[in-house]
């Protein structure tokens, strides 16, 4: 009778080995068997930034917030309020950054609000307001037409300074007093040869 043999199984192959999951390669530094091994420099650290001074510095400097001009008076005066509350200068940053666009939109409301208040003096003037409005609006046009300039232009709508009434009545009568005379007509007077002939007639009577 044959006697059965049993083989043991192959071993699986191993997956072929990736950057990630290789050993680490020997190092040839390595200390052999026997040799003391040398402690590690300690890394050096880091090194570390200054802390940042707290409380006011000794001048702001600060940057208009996009689309904002700063002006110098109300900076100044801003600054000194920060200054006396030691605010650090990114804080007192920050503030301004909040209050500047909030102090603008107020000075474009309170200008909209006043130059309305002018329009509505001026449709009720009694030298060119009320019914002849219209018409002596055109008068003002043909005087600015003629004498302004394009900045003059501008400066009138950013302003609003347009509606202002003293600003229309001045206006007003310049092209008045640069409008053409008004033409008189009549009968026409007899050239001089005329009345010569009229006055000395020698024509013979019948």
């Amino acid at each position: 009778m044959t006697e059965a043999t049993t083989e043991a199984p192959a071993a699986p192959e191993t997956a072929a080995s990736t950057l990630l999951t290789a050993p680490p390669a020997a190092d040839s530094t390595q200390p052999e068997a026997g040799q003391a091994e040398q402690p590690a420099e300690p890394a050096a650290k880091p090194e570390e930034k200054p802390a940042e001074p707290e409380g006011a510095p000794e001048a702001y400097e600060f940057v208009p917030p996009e689309g904002h001009v700063l002006d110098e008076g109300v900076i100044g005066k801003f600054s000194e309020v920060a200054k006396e509350l030691n605010l650090p200068q990114d804080k007192a940053q920050k503030v301004l950054d909040v209050m500047a666009p909030a102090i603008a939109e107020r000075q474009q409301a309170a200008l909209q609000a006043m130059t309305s208040e002018w329009a509505e003096t001026s449709k009720a003037d009694k030298e060119f307001g009320g019914d002849k409005l219209d018409e002596n609006l055109a008068i003002a046009k043909t005087a600015l037409e003629k004498f302004a300039t394009p900045e003059f232009r501008t400066l009138l709508n950013d302003t609003g300074l347009g509606n202002h009434p003293e600003v229309l009545r001045v206006f007003v009568r310049a092209g008045k007093a640069i409008s053409p005379d008004t033409v008189v007509t009549g009968k026409q007077a007899p050239a001089p040869a005329d009345r010569l002939a009229t006055l000395y007639d020698n024509t013979p009577k019948s």
